[in-house]
């Protein structure tokens, strides 16, 4: 998201809950934010550069909470599966021993045990279980594997409803960030256009700036060729619009323009920049080569891609396309390779 290289932020808490807990108490924060007539421009853009690094912080934990969400929704729908086959295998045993009770009566009546262990209760069924040792011994193995099967249904169950209960808590923190973000966007867009047009044009120039003397490190060529056809998918997305949230191919947040471009090149990211700081093997600045990725301040919060010549192509923040950029736009990049 945003290529801020003034303002540095505080480590980023991991943690689900902890980062419900920051993002509520930075969103609250907002009513304080000074009134853009009342500050100076030097003030006003500071400002602008804070929000865009708090919704950056915030729309990488949209990412994560929806990832997680979309893991759960997979893994849901996975034991709905598996039940339902269950399901279908208990009551073909059901219907087994069914018809064995039936047979028996027309041979001459069936063992009343038998009657009771085949009652249309499942729990009445489970808690009489100790009946199986008035029945013969075949029979009664045939009654405990099927004891065993629901059994194995009630646990398949329980773990169910808890998996759908994580779910909705998961569903509520995406709504959560995406709320802070949007509060923190708006805030933002709202501080920009209060300023005059060479003062927003001076603002973008400071948001592009970095070390020259980082121009020329690096190899020249890609580490691999999955690297090489990850640069050639980033350099197709420039000029497309940052789109918080997004991954392609219309539009990126900052991980989402990574996660895309190596998906291209056949190869699976994580969606978040925290994962794809430790997506590969951590190399230094030096030794940066196209492909690469490079993620930067210490929670990972910003990331982009090198390309060589000391320049990065990322997505920045709302209103500033795809674009190349300087290595050093902000201070404490981490280079990591695929």
């Amino acid at each position: 998201m945003g290529s801020h290289r003034r303002l540095e932020s505080p480590g980023f808490d991991r943690g689900a809950g902890a980062a419900l807990c920051v993002l509520s108490a930075a969103a609250a924060a907002l009513g304080a934010v000074p009134a853009a007539v009342a500050a100076p421009h030097d003030d006003t853009r500071a400002e602008v550069d804070r929000l865009y690094t708090e919704a950056e912080k915030a729309t990488e934990a949209y990412n994560r909470a929806e990832e997680r969400a979309e893991k759960l929704r997979t893994e849901v729908r996975s034991a709905q599966d598996r039940i339902a086959r269950q399901q279908q295998d208990i009551n073909s045993q059901r219907d087994a021993l069914g018809s064995l009770a039936g047979a028996q009566y027309r041979s001459g009546g069936i063992d009343p045990s038998l009657a009771l262990l085949l009652s249309d209760d499942p729990a009445d069924y489970l808690d009489r279980a100790a009946t199986l040792a008035r029945i013969s011994a075949h029979h009664a193995g045939e009654l405990k594997d099927l004891q065993d099967a629901m059994r194995h249904l009630a646990q398949e169950r329980a773990e169910a409803a808890g998996k759908l209960a994580e779910l909705d808590k998961s569903r509520q923190a995406v709504a959560t960030h995406k709320r802070t973000v949007e509060q923190k966007l708006t805030e933002a867009r709202r501080l920009l256009n209060s300023l005059t047009a060479a003062d927003r044009a001076a603002y973008d120039r400071a948001s592009r700036s970095g070390r020259d003397e980082l121009l020329g490190l690096g190899g020249a060529l890609p580490a691999s060729g999955r690297a090489a056809a990850a640069v050639a998918a980033a350099q197709s997305a420039l000029g497309r619009p940052y789109v918080w949230g997004a991954n392609g191919p219309s539009g990126f947040d900052c991980s989402g323009l990574i996660q895309w471009s190596y998906a291209q090149a056949g190869v699976a990211l994580p969606r978040t920049s925290q994962g794809q700081r430790y997506a590969g093997r951590q190399v230094s600045l030096s030794e940066a080569r196209p492909g690469d990725i490079v993620t930067y301040r210490s929670d990972a919060s910003h990331v982009g891609m090198y390309m060589g010549n000391g320049q990065v192509i990322h997505a920045p923040y709302p209103g500033a396309p795809v674009r190349y950029d300087p290595v050093g736009m902000i201070p404490g990049a981490t280079v990591t390779r695929v």
